[in-house]
C-alpha cells in the first residue's frame, strides 16, 4: 500500500509540489498499480521465452554493397570550393 507519505517522499526527489488532492490522489493510483503489478507476478511464465518486443522484428536493411565507385576528381568536381585537394568550406568561429 503506497501512503502519502510515500508520494510525498517520490514528490520531493522528483522536485514536485503537490496539493493535498493529488496526494490523495496519487496514492490510490500508485497503490492500484503495485496491485496490478502482484497480479502480473502470479501469472506463470515457465514456457515464454524473454523477448523485447511484442511481435518478432526483422532487419530489412540491405547489403552494403560497393555499386559504383567515384574518384576522387569525380568528388571534387562536384564541390563549390576545392584546395590543394580538399573541399574548402568556411572559417567557423
Amino acid at each position: 500500500m503506497i501512503t502519502i507519505k510515500d508520494v510525498e517522499h517520490v514528490a520531493k526527489l522528483a522536485r514536485l509540489e503537490l496539493s493535498e488532492e493529488e496526494k490523495e490522489k496519487f496514492s490510490k493510483q500508485l497503490g492500484d498499480i503495485l496491485t496490478y503489478v502482484e497480479q502480473m507476478n502470479k501469472v506463470d511464465t515457465t514456457n515464454v521465452e524473454p523477448m523485447s518486443h511484442a511481435v518478432p522484428i526483422v532487419n530489412v536493411m540491405r547489403e552494403d554493397v560497393v555499386v559504383t565507385e567515384h574518384t576522387k576528381e569525380e568528388l571534387m568536381a562536384n564541390a563549390p570550393s576545392v584546395e590543394d585537394g580538399f573541399f574548402r568550406v568556411p572559417k567557423i568561429n
